[in-house]
């Protein structure tokens, strides 16, 4: 048995596949799914999606949104997404060093906020770029 999953984002579809399983990253934690899922919808965090085809896995960074579970469907909508093998992982780490520089440079709680959020984005694109399942 299977699920379709289906991984937008307001400018294109990323993924839209059969899978046997994945692991979403939540703004609660990670939760793991398999077919006959209970129905759920959840806020999905910056983080890594991870998802089985058949026996290889597929890991795609994503930049937060939402998820919608049941009837053996996934679809998740985010802001931004890539799939790892899409992602340079040279230019991913410039991006983590330029992020870390910027977060220690902020000022002021805007600013802060803002480098944060951009580092976690770089940091969830180092790790897919590195992944292996």
């Amino acid at each position: 048995m299977t699920l379709n999953l289906c991984v937008l984002t307001p400018n294109r579809i990323i993924l839209d596949s059969e899978v046997k399983e994945i692991i979403l990253s939540t703004d609660s934690g990670q939760i793991g799914v398999l077919p006959n899922h209970a129905p759920i919808a959840t806020a999905v965090d910056i983080g890594i999606l991870r998802i089985r085809l058949n026996d290889q896995w597929l890991t795609v960074a994503l930049m937060g949104g939402f998820a919608r579970i049941g009837n053996n469907e996934i679809t998740i909508l985010v802001n931004d997404a890539e799939k790892s093998s899409d992602i340079d992982p040279d230019e991913a780490q410039q991006t983590l060093e330029i992020a870390k520089a910027n977060l220690q440079k902020a000022e002021g709680k805007r600013q802060t906020i803002e480098a944060t959020l951009a580092l976690r984005r770089a940091r969830t694109r180092v790790e897919a770029s590195i992944a292996i399942a």
